[in-house]
């Protein structure tokens, strides 16, 4: 009889083990996130030529997907990254326009606060270093040569995973990035434009 209670605890015990650590979520895992992300600039860009010319740059939005690793249970780091999101833009209320594409890779560090627990809902927030790199820039109707900068700046995140099984959860995060870069027309100084925008993702995360 004490065996077979023994051997009942046991399997209990292995079971309910199991159990927690299929949706054990912590360090060791290395993870994958995609999904469709939405840049949108904040609402004043800044202007150009000594503030003749007030910038308005449009919304954009791009397929994303981030690759990171945690260290400890409540401890990660994450590389954001996505296709060019290309924008377009306005001078001066309208009476030019243009265009530019650009990349803002992004590393952050980031705390889980219910890391290493079996709780479906698994959020996290992150601070990190953003880089972006501008191309392709174009004024309409215009041969003169407009350039952006490359920016560094700082960046936070908040986002959350709601688990589905041990490798599969939906996932969501909100970025904030410091985005400005120096303009030049024609290699000559016009000012600087100022992007600071929210970065909406929406997908799944894949752990391995």
């Amino acid at each position: 009889m004490h065996k077979r209670t023994l051997t009942i605890l046991i399997a209990t015990s292995v079971a309910v083990t199991a159990s927690t650590q299929v949706f054990a979520y912590g360090a060791g895992d290395f993870f994958a996130r995609l999904g469709v992300a939405k840049f949108s600039p904040k609402s004043d860009n800044g202007s150009l030529a000594n503030g003749t010319l007030d910038v308005d740059v449009k919304d954009d939005s791009a397929f994303a997907f981030s690759l990171g690793y945690r260290f400890t249970d409540k401890l990660g780091v994450e590389l954001l990254a996505s296709d060019s999101f290309d924008h377009d833009f306005t001078l001066a209320g309208g009476a030019a326009t243009g265009s530019t594409d650009h990349l803002p890779p992004t590393l952050a560090v980031q705390y889980y606060p219910l890391g290493g627990t079996d709780a479906y809902v698994q959020p996290y927030v992150g601070v990190g270093v953003n880089y972006t790199t501008f191309s392709d820039e174009k004024l309409d109707g215009s041969s003169a040569k407009l350039e952006l900068d490359d920016s560094w700046g700082a960046a936070g995140q908040l986002g959350v995973d709601l688990l589905i099984d041990d490798r599969w959860a939906l996932s969501g995060a909100v970025w904030y990035m410091d985005i400005d870069s120096d303009a030049s027309l024609d290699g000559n100084d016009i000012g600087k434009v100022e992007l600071d925008p929210i970065l909406v993702m929406g997908g799944i995360s894949y752990h391995f």
